[in-house]
């Protein structure tokens, strides 16, 4: 009696398939999560030694692909090759053990292990072998010295960018021939990506296969050499990424629709009739402003873009201090943000950035210093009073409500803006409740339909992918009608072309608000275009302040934040290869 379970293949069985040189083969692909499909019917090979990019939009479902190649998740339909085996049904163990290893987007280490008790979990399928968890482990501190300067430490108090490298380093300690990478250059500095990029290349010189799933078109054209792009749960384009560029249907945005459209080379919008006047970001000026008040509201007041540096800030930080354990994580910053303006945010990965936007929005306690809100003093008030205090707040990871949908989740986020909240009367269904739902509602309507979040209207937030969760953030801090808006890397997870349309939104949003931005951001081209002014930060101080120009160009920017990897640094734009 045959002691092979139905779920496992042995190598080299009837069922196997012919490799023909490729070392995995997807075949008619479907997957899902519950009654929600994800794939429908995706074909995806990867030749032996290749090095291929999966790009596409947000929620095309690139992740759920390699967790069903990796046996994560178990596909209802097709099949699953690799070296010629039929793995569509074995668990993520066995996969592993077969040679196939997938390093997962986000957070992709354990904090309170430290990295070397990191790396030895990520060996334990194979901790039978020690000369090859050991040799292993030595081409990781190879790859990554400074894992083994930090080599005792809790990966929970990494850096972003060292944390990074270890998850990488991670998914390498089975010694895979398929490497699967899921977001790398998410949340880093271009120095960091710089130097993933290089690990990357070297790893794949050393005849590992390599599919990687990048939201950049701009990094994947100089990393991968062949590329394949899916949308809605399809792959609508696979070749050599140098033809990418030639097909402007596939890479367009899908969410922040058509954003720079409408603007004319000088940054003005075209001149259209009052009855169909339509902003950058492809929605009638009514829909806007819906969105942001009252239907038929009033427009910010003019000049706003225009900064006037003797106005009295709208948020002001005064010789801010917060240290970690004796380490200065933000060391005596002074920052003012005036009526309109736009603030960007740099450095490198535990440059003090996060810890300085806590300080402000009332999340981290300073030790030293004082926090300046519209002229009210705010250092001790609490995060909920700051935000009553029209202060609005956006964080890396996106938090929403992952059991309720998209509109519902909008909606809580204007709650504090109804005119009536009277429990009885919403009981009762008095005139006063209902209006005020019906107001409410044209706001939400207004945001989605902004955010080109209409087919995600009724779908779970915990259903939806990185990149569609921040879009929602973003929906749910413009309902809140802040008067100071701080983001957090808002083009993270996000594909590039709604990176090059965020910045185009962004400038709307000011301009229909009146609000300041202060935002934290890795994309210097998005940064560039959209910022009145750049603070650089390093060790927690400033290091530089000025206009963009004069902080990008500013030599201990370069040395400490930028690099001179190119590729790193345009991560969106245009790319040099056009």
């Amino acid at each position: 009696m045959s002691t092979v379970s139905p779920d496992v293949q042995a190598p080299g069985s009837a069922v196997a398939a012919v490799s023909n040189g490729k070392i995995l083969s997807c075949s008619g692909i479907d997957m899902a999560y519950g009654s929600v499909q994800i794939l429908f019917g995706v074909d995806f090979d990867v030749e032996r030694g290749e090095l291929v990019a999966l790009l596409g939009t947000n929620g095309a479902g690139k992740s759920t692909l390699l967790k069903g190649i990796s046996g994560l998740v178990r596909p209802k339909r097709g099949k699953v090759f690799f070296k010629g085996e039929d793995i569509t049904k074995l668990p993520a163990d066995v996969t592993a053990r077969r040679g196939i290893s997938l390093m997962p987007g986000g957070k992709g280490v354990f904090p309170t292990l430290s990295v070397s008790e990191n790396l030895k979990m990520a060996s334990w399928l194979i901790r039978d072998q020690p000369e090859r968890v050991e040799t292993a482990r030595q081409e990781v501190m190879s790859l990554f010295p400074i894992l083994k300067q930090r080599y005792h430490q809790m990966a929970g108090n990494l850096s972003g960018g060292e944390q990074q490298m270890l998850a990488l380093g991670s998914a390498l300690m089975t010694r895979p021939e398929l490497l699967m990478i899921d977001e790398l250059s998410l949340g880093l500095a271009p120095t960091v990506v710089g130097q993933l990029l290089e690990v990357v290349e070297e790893i794949h010189r050393r005849d590992t296969t390599v599919v990687i799933v990048e939201q950049s078109v701009n990094v994947a054209l100089n990393l991968a050499k062949r590329a394949a792009f899916m949308e809605k749960g399809e792959v609508r384009f696979e070749g050599p990424t140098t033809q990418l560029l030639e097909r402007p249907d596939i890479l367009r945005s899908v969410f922040i629709a058509g954003a720079s459209a409408a603007e004319t080379g000088n940054g003005t919008v075209g001149a259209t009739s009052d009855s169909q006047a339509t902003d950058p970001v492809g929605v009638s000026t009514t829909a806007v402003k819906a969105a942001f008040g009252q239907p038929g509201a009033q427009a910010a007041p003019s000049g706003v873009g225009r900064i006037d540096f003797d106005a009295k800030p709208v948020l002001e930080c005064r010789s801010l201090v917060k240290t970690f354990g004796g380490i200065m994580a933000v060391d005596h910053v002074d920052l003012a943000v005036r009526p309109g303006e736009i603030v960007g945010l740099i450095g490198h990965n535990g440059a003090g950035k996060t810890t300085l936007m806590d300080c402000i929005s009332g999340f981290l306690e300073v030790e030293q210093g004082r926090v300046i809100l519209n002229g009210d003093e705010i250092t001790n008030w609490p995060p909920h009073r700051r935000a009553l205090g029209e202060l609005g707040r956006s964080f890396q990871d996106a938090r929403l409500y992952p059991t309720l949908t998209v509109e519902e989740t909008v909606a809580v986020a204007r709650e504090r803006h109804l005119q009536c909240r009277d429990i009885f009367a919403a009981i009762l269904q008095l005139p006063a409740s209902y209006e005020s739902e019906i107001e409410a509602k044209a706001v939400v309507d207004g945001l989605i339909d902004l955010m080109g979040l209409d087919a995600y209207r009724e779908k779970l937030t915990g259903e939806l992918s990185t990149g569609t969760r921040r879009i929602v953030d973003l929906a749910c801090i413009m309902a809140q009608d802040p008067t100071m808006l701080m983001l957090d890397e808002p083009s993270g997870g996000i594909a590039q072309k709604e990176t090059e349309a965020l910045g185009p939104l962004l400038r709307r949003v000011r301009e229909r608000t009146g609000c300041s931005i202060l935002i934290i951001e890795h994309d210097m081209p998005l940064l560039s275009e959209l910022c009145d002014r750049l603070v650089a930060l390093e060790l927690g101080g400033v290091i530089a302040e000025g206009t963009p120009a004069e902080v990008l160009a500013h030599p201990a920017v370069i040395a400490s934040y930028l690099g001179t990897d190119e590729t790193a640094i345009a991560r969106s734009g245009a790319s040099a290869t056009t």
